[in-house]
């Protein structure tokens, strides 16, 4: 570990307490405007830079790796999903990876249900007439969509994030169901009153709406293909607010336009900015930009766990939320 003060460089703008903290704690480079580095960019920081604190949207993959300077030793990345670095390489190399799980568990939950109402409720619809100024007034049938209370909601992925969504949604009348990797604990499931399914087929083909809510990996990767999609109600719903990866998008959007799915409500997609234009001229769909995680409070929390990550590892301790492979 270099002696002094750590030089580390941000690739994105963050928020001005954090950045304002970094500039006290370390030889700090901060982003000038907040469009994503180049892969030049990307190189030439981790050539130069003790510690790089990239978020999801820089690609680190093994060939950045592979080039980057003696001095690179951590990568501190803003952001609980780290399927943006390879860190098995990065391990090999002796650079260590950390991220910053559990921020954003409240704000993706609320988010989660959020769009839950938007698409059941027909939200952007009402908003779009009220912006066109082309409200005529109430009526018995008009906007008609559907309460949430009595729904089964099935959560693929109980982890901190679906059981924060199964909490919201009791509280909402629905009935949890969920499919995980691992069965969770009785206590816990008894807590949140939530039903295991073992056949994540047979639970798709029950549920009115389906949450994903695990991670990207290679194993969830289109998860919910054209054939697990195929399984599910006509009148069903799919929110997504975990990465888009895991739905094959084109199969989504061919059932939402032939009508073999209900809605759907997305804040991630499989190809990142580009959003099939079918897709974005759907009425009973509601995209967002993936603002899940986008509070003031979620953000300042991230960055505080990145400077502690930095702060203990320049202390010369590993670093609290550092992420091994196995953990992937």
């Amino acid at each position: 570990m270099p002696a002094g003060r750590l030089s580390v460089v941000v690739t994105r703008r963050l928020p001005e307490p954090v950045e304002t903290r970094l500039k006290e704690l370390f030889d700090v480079e901060l982003r000038e405007d907040d469009s994503p580095m180049s892969r030049d960019e990307l190189a030439a920081a981790m050539g130069r830079a003790d510690v790089l604190v990239p978020t999801i949207t820089d690609q680190i993959d093994a060939g950045l790796i592979a080039k980057a300077g003696e001095r690179l030793r951590l990568i501190a990345s803003f952001g609980a999903g780290v399927d943006h670095i390879d860190v098995a390489t990065a391990r090999s190399r002796g650079i260590l990876v950390s991220n910053t799980p559990g921020v954003v568990t409240e704000d993706t939950a609320d988010m989660t249900m959020a769009l839950m109402l938007s698409v059941t409720r027909r939200i952007p619809e009402g908003l779009a007439v009220m912006q066109a100024d082309g409200w005529q007034g109430w009526a018995p049938t008009a906007f008609l969509g559907g309460r949430l209370g009595g729904r089964r909601l099935g959560i693929l992925g109980m982890g901190r994030i679906g059981q924060a969504v199964a909490r919201r949604a009791r509280a909402f009348g629905l009935q949890v169901h969920y499919h995980n990797r691992k069965r969770l604990r009785p206590d816990v499931e008894a807590e949140l009153d939530a039903t295991y399914w073992e056949s994540l087929d047979q639970m798709a083909a029950r549920m009115d709406i389906l949450s994903i809510n695990c991670p990207h990996t290679p194993s969830t990767f289109h998860l919910m293909n054209a054939r697990r999609l195929k399984l599910m109600k006509p009148s069903a719903v799919v929110i997504n607010t975990s990465r888009g990866e895991v739905i094959d998008e084109n199969a989504l959007t061919r059932m939402l336009v032939a009508g073999e799915l209900a809605g759907a409500g997305l804040d991630v997609y499989e190809h990142g900015t580009e959003v099939s234009p079918r897709l974005r001229a759907l009425p009973n769909v509601v995209l967002l930009p993936h603002m899940g995680s986008a509070t003031m409070e979620g953000r300042i929390e991230q960055g505080e766990k990145v400077i502690i990550n930095i702060k203990t590892f320049a202390d010369g301790h590993r670093p609290p939320d550092q992420v091994v492979p196995s953990m992937l």
